[in-house]
């Protein structure tokens, strides 16, 4: 069947030539001659469109006869077809994957329903504005997945993806990236999907529960990470006598924080010193500059203690609030916003504040529904545990719950904090084993099975330290955050300042091999071009060794350009990006360069108007793949070629050919190739691909006849020089 279409189609292509040439010389046109062509013209078409739902329809039925190996052949064959292997390297050149064009065809239309796969519960709804081709992506990709050939699955999924037309694309998109071990990827799409809330309900909740499997497979399969951690400056947070309970405000460029510090909130000036009264400030973080500090001043803060505090996803405000006259009680407050201003705090109830005793250190989870705090009231441990309280949709706190253990223990355990997307909660003990005073411990919530916490994990150094440590927070992907100690020594003996941590230094790098694209030999001493995408920095460049390998490393959150080229091989583009990466990474890039032939490289399907040297819109799409060789392989200058077959006036075939030749040139030199890269030449009839002699043989008009004339009526280009490929050329 498919050797049958590949010769109705080169069949279908003569005859549109034959139609061509007929009516660029209306003499010899005759109805005789006109109607059989146009009747094969018909069935050809037909034919080929009948291939294509041909090809759909067999990828389909084996799709749902989970046949996806066959399925993913198909779909591929069609979209294949469609798109012409053509490839972008953005935003420079494009890259052309093959010099033998091919012509553009139109799948037929589909008839596309609303599907879900009964076994795999694959959703293939497709947003509005979206093709058939959409549809087609989306089931390669499910195809690949499904036929556990995730390298091909995430690059298809990746392609739903970036268009955006199928809301639940990254979930598998996720899913395939978490196949190849590539959990840190995975951590940030199911991140964006699960943040964008427009997937279906139970994939979203499978989403972050795969975010847990994420975190916990980059727990387990990396060794202990180095950490830094420095002091925060003295200028904006650890001002004053005190400064402790670091919390993210809304986002990590905004940190909520408490020090006890001059300028706070008194009722009496006379009386009381605020550098001993605690309130509530925030900075905002401006490129890598935190800002001046805020007090949130009145209503929230007091001539009493105000600290501890955490915004819930509704930017109500939940802090404790204490007095110096009654030192074995403290409250948790609620102060509600309207636009930017805070009403007068309110007390929350009895069910999380008892009298008599200290509740404290709110944290409210991403959702919204969930109170962590931490109290010494009855029913605990013994001394400070971790309570819990439900948050339904009015916002109605219910009852506290003791977390019990092995969170709890008969010591202290304070500050918690509950990190969204590995199901985590951090807090502070004095309970477990430590390194002394309050440490700052880790333990997993297991959604999966018994909804249980395990068993808690001391952070150890740099974190922790032999004095007390506490108010540990961290950001969303768990790059970094901030904790509060009293490692360092103070006037009064003992009083908190704030940390950031990082984790080890992030470093990135690229590698690759350089290969013979027709051998698959390395290619030894080939130039490697590296170029930042946005010309922040100069490029630079790596020769291939013996064995035709390169590796360079990388800078943080960049675009590169590059370019691999060797003296008489074309050199070949793409590009690769560190931006968003949040763990060290390898990036590799093979290179497949493939000869210069000696000869001409034929040019398909490059069109003119009737008898003209115009240029047509199909035409100037093929010509920017040639200027696409060009502008990756500048080192090349070449010549294109026109030529006519033997029928008609031989001058007149020169002129039409030079003309047309010269069309093509100008079109390219538009496009921004060198007009010394590139010259035209019209050959008119004089080189012909099959002789005159051979044809004169044949039987005039024949289907063998057209076709010689056809092979001789061409565009084409070779290449007619090359200067040296150095880096001192690259840097002038």
């Amino acid at each position: 069947m498919l050797k049958l279409f590949f010769k109705l189609y080169h069949t279908h292509m003569n005859v549109m030539n034959f139609l061509s040439r007929s009516l660029s010389n209306p003499g010899r046109l005759t109805l005789n001659r006109v109607i059989p062509a146009l009747l094969f013209l018909l069935f050809a078409t037909n034919i080929f469109s009948q291939s294509k739902k041909l090809w759909i329809e067999t990828a389909d039925n084996a799709y749902e006869k989970k046949d996806y190996a066959t399925a993913a052949v198909f779909y591929h064959k069609v979209l294949d077809d469609t798109s012409v292997l053509r490839s972008y390297v953005i935003p420079y050149e494009p890259q052309l994957v093959n010099l033998k064009m091919k012509s553009l065809f139109k799948v037929p239309e589909l008839k596309i329903t609303h599907r879900k796969d009964s076994v795999n519960t694959v959703k293939e709804t497709i947003v509005t504005g979206s093709t058939k081709f959409d549809f087609i992506n989306y089931r390669l990709a499910q195809s690949y997945r499904l036929n556990f050939d995730y390298p091909h699955a995430v690059d298809q999924f990746k392609v739903c993806v970036d268009k955006k037309v199928y809301p639940d694309a990254p979930y598998y998109y996720g899913l395939s990236l978490m196949s190849l071990k590539r959990y840190q990827e995975a951590l940030g799409v199911f991140d964006q999907y699960v943040t964008a809330n427009a997937g279906t309900d139970s994939l979203i909740k499978s989403a972050m529960k795969k975010q847990n499997s994420c975190f916990f497979a980059l727990d387990t399969l990396t060794g202990r990470k180095q950490i830094r951690v420095r002091m925060m400056d003295s200028l904006v947070f650890n001002r004053g006598t005190t400064s402790f309970a670091p919390m993210y405000y809304l986002s990590n460029n905004k940190i909520i924080f408490t020090s006890a510090r001059r300028g706070g909130v008194v009722t009496d000036p006379e009386k009381q010193d605020s550098k001993y009264y605690c309130d509530l400030y925030f900075s905002t973080l401006d490129d890598t500059i935190w800002q001046r500090p805020v007090n949130f001043g009145r209503p929230v803060n007091t001539s009493l203690h105000e600290g501890a505090a955490v915004f819930t996803p509704e930017e109500i405000m939940l802090f404790t609030r204490w007095s110096d006259n009654n030192r074995s009680e403290s409250f948790i407050y609620m102060a509600r916003t309207l636009e930017g201003k805070f009403y007068e705090a309110m007390k929350l109830g009895m069910n999380i504040n008892v009298p008599g005793y200290k509740a404290q250190q709110p944290f409210v989870t991403a959702n919204g529904r969930t109170l962590f705090f931490s109290s010494n009231r009855p029913g605990g441990k013994g001394g400070f545990d971790i309570w819990t309280a439900h948050i339904d949709e009015t916002g109605t706190i219910g009852e506290a719950k003791n977390l019990g253990a092995p969170i709890n223990t008969d010591g202290d355990e304070i500050t918690p904090f509950f990190h969204d997307i590995s199901n985590t909660i951090y807090f502070s003990s004095t309970g477990l084993a430590g390194l002394g005073g309050l440490d700052i411990f880790k333990s997993s919530l297991n959604v999966d099975l018994d909804s249980a916490f395990q068993a808690p994990i001391n952070l150890n150094s740099p974190i922790n330290s032999s004095k007390d440590d506490a108010y540990y927070i961290q950001e969303k992907l768990g790059t970094k955050g901030f904790f509060a100690s009293d490692r360092e020594p103070c006037p009064s003996g003992h009083c908190y300042d704030i940390y950031e941590y990082l984790n080890e230094p992030i470093q990135f790098s690229l590698e690759g091999v350089v290969f013979d694209g027709e051998t698959n030999d390395p290619i030894p001493s080939a130039l490697v071009t590296i170029r930042d995408v946005h010309d922040g920095d100069e490029p630079f460049f790596v020769i291939t060794n013996e064995k035709g390998e390169y590796s360079t490393p990388l800078k943080p959150h960049m675009e590169y350009f590059l370019k691999a080229q060797k003296t008489k091989y074309f050199g070949e583009a793409a590009s690769k990006s560190t931006k968003g990466l949040t763990e060290s990474t390898v990036l590799n890039q093979d290179f497949f360069l493939r000869k210069i032939p000696a000869g001409d490289i034929e040019i398909e399907g490059v069109e003119y108007d009737f008898n003209k040297f115009t240029l047509r819109p199909k035409s100037m799409e093929i010509l920017d793949k040639i200027v696409a060789i060009l502008k990756i392989n500048d080192n090349l200058s070449i010549e294109l070629s026109s030529h006519t077959d033997a029928r008609g006036n031989d001058e007149y075939n020169m002129k039409l050919s030079q003309g047309r030749a010269q069309s093509c040139v100008d079109y390219m030199v538009s496009k921004g190739v060198p007009k010394t890269h590139i010259h035209a030449t019209g050959y008119g009839e004089t080189k012909p691909i099959i002789p005159e002699s051979e044809i004169a043989k044949m039987v005039p008009k024949s289907e063998e006849f057209e076709t010689a004339h056809q092979k001789n009526r061409r565009t084409a280009f070779r290449v007619v020089g090359e200067s040296n490929i150095n880096i001192i050329n690259k840097t002038q």
